[in-house]
């Protein structure tokens, strides 16, 4: 029988499975920062503004107290969702072609689902539009570290994806973390993997065409369009990500469900049965906060590339 002809119309459980994994693993932020426990509605964090210092104590002498102060950082809610419409003969399909087209979507869902994570984390995007989510009032690309990258003009020496990187680890560092990943674009780290010697050797042979960076330099790494938000936004010309992805906590309140929707108008396109048509939507609900932005820098393209 077919599986949207059965009265219960939830997806198999393999699909569902496989639209959370794929969800999971297709995000930088899930590769650099994992993801922890969190119940659903505001997750606040302490955190120490003060933190104790020990004292060595002479023998005989008094004991002093150390002081220590605490903050807190909030974790809000923010839920994403993927609706896609179909005509109605769908339904009426054979069972293995019509599980080949959800298989595909629920895939497709869940890239989208990934990509959406990072574009919030890193960008405030929303993958729709393109534009700002204005409810998102802290995001990564706000932290003041930041190296450009030059283009050579106007007495504008180009340093070098290397050094580049290594100038943004100085800023971490400075600030009083320990940098132990990096979120590359894909031409950045195909920028990275081609650096030659001027004998033509390349520095870093191990890279490939850095198309699936997984360690550079001793940090852990992750190759995605989302750290410069193409294609849905504008570009904007963040090139690396480096940082203490500690400090970013982040974690699904709630499991991605899939529900099929055969009445109603569930994304303003028109009543469904008026069109012949079903939807599919799945929906996830991320809970994150930074504890610092002073733990991450980018790497910007100061050289428009148009």
């Amino acid at each position: 029988m077919a599986v949207l002809a059965t009265s219960n119309v939830t997806l198999p459980k393999n699909i569902a499975a496989g639209l959370w994994k794929k969800a999971e693993t297709g995000s930088a932020v899930a590769v650099l920062s994992g993801q922890e426990p969190q119940q659903f509605g505001d997750v606040t964090y302490m955190t120490f503004n003060t933190r104790p210092r020990a004292e060595y104590v002479g023998e005989g002498a008094d004991k002093a107290s150390s002081t220590v102060g605490f903050g807190t950082k909030v974790a809000t809610p923010k839920k994403v969702q993927v609706t896609l419409r179909f005509n109605e003969e769908v339904q009426w399909a054979d069972e293995d072609y019509q599980l080949g087209i959800l298989s595909e979507c629920a895939s497709a869902a869940g890239d989208a689902l990934a990509r959406a994570l990072d574009l919030g984390v890193f960008h405030r995007i929303n993958p729709l539009t393109g534009t700002a989510v204005t409810s998102i009032t802290e995001y990564l690309t706000q932290t003041t570290n930041s190296v450009e990258i030059l283009d050579g003009t106007a007495g504008n020496a180009p340093k070098g994806p290397e050094m580049e990187i290594e100038t943004a680890a100085g800023l971490i560092i400075a600030d009083g973390f320990v940098p132990n990943g990096i979120a590359f674009d894909p031409s950045y780290a195909w920028t990275v993997a081609t650096e030659r010697y001027a004998d033509g050797r390349k520095k870093f042979p191990e890279l490939g065409l850095g198309t699936s960076v997984s360690n550079f330099m001793g940090l852990n790494a992750s190759t995605t369009s989302t750290v410069s938000a193409t294609p849905e936004a504008t570009d904007t010309k963040v090139k690396a990500i480096l940082g203490d992805w500690s400090q970013l906590r982040w974690g699904v309140q709630k499991n991605v469900p899939v529900e099929v929707i055969k009445f109603g108008d569930p994304d303003g396109q028109g009543d469904l049965k008026r069109k012949n048509q079903i939807a599919l939507r799945t929906e996830v609900v991320y809970g994150w906060a930074f504890m610092d932005l002073n733990a991450f820098a980018k790497v910007v393209n100061a050289v428009d590339e148009a």
